[in-house]
């Protein structure tokens, strides 16, 4: 019973996010849904009006050879998870920009215009994930005067204690369980050991 609670304790310390907002999160739902996890997937607003392939430059092959696999998540299919238990939706930006090339008129613009597109269309919008980990200070900012409580980046993000530098651990289809199991020990083992407090 104990080892039971630990766990439990330890998937509600966990947050796992996913990026693009591809319907292949449908499939991971039930599960995440089922142990607790709190999930936040970020869309885009341009591609969540299509349901179109994440056809941006950078994975254009990819998109034009499966585009059935990068296929975003239309209104419907957000408000329908975000319906789930533990789910929320968050920013990936307007249009999957590369934030730290923008003038300020347009990083305002990508940051400010996708999240009040989600919050009208599903009743919030809290989380911005920086599309390619790519941030700095001046997106920071642009970030919290666009409204948003807090900001994720990559590993190695610029500060610890920033709100709006949040790094997080990514995991990839190339990932076999060694790598992720790598990857995942030190933040596990943290959350552990903030639960045995």
């Amino acid at each position: 019973m104990r080892q039971v609670r630990f766990l439990r304790a330890l998937y509600r310390n966990l947050h796992v996010t996913f990026d693009d907002a591809f319907v292949s999160v449908d499939r991971v739902a039930p599960e995440l849904e089922r142990l607790g996890v709190r999930i936040t997937v970020f869309a885009c607003p341009a591609f969540a009006d299509a349901r179109r392939p994440l056809d941006i430059p950078e994975l254009a092959h990819d998109a034009a050879a499966l585009p059935d696999e990068l296929r975003t998540m239309g209104w419907d299919e957000l408000r329908a998870l975000s319906r789930r238990s533990g789910f929320e939706i968050g920013s990936h930006t307007l249009s999957h920009a590369h934030l730290t090339r923008l003038d300020d008129a347009e990083l305002d613009q990508e940051l400010r215009a996708s999240r009040e597109r989600i919050a009208d269309e599903l009743g919030a919008c809290r989380y911005l994930a920086y599309p390619f980990g790519e941030e700095d200070a001046r997106v920071n900012e642009a970030a919290r005067a666009a409204g948003y409580e807090s900001a994720y980046g990559l590993p190695g993000a610029l500060g610890r204690g920033n709100a709006f530098s949040l790094p997080r651990v990514g995991v990839y289809r190339k990932d076999n369980n060694a790598r992720l199991l790598a990857k995942t020990f030190a933040p596990l083992h943290r959350a552990a050991a903030a639960v045995r407090r």
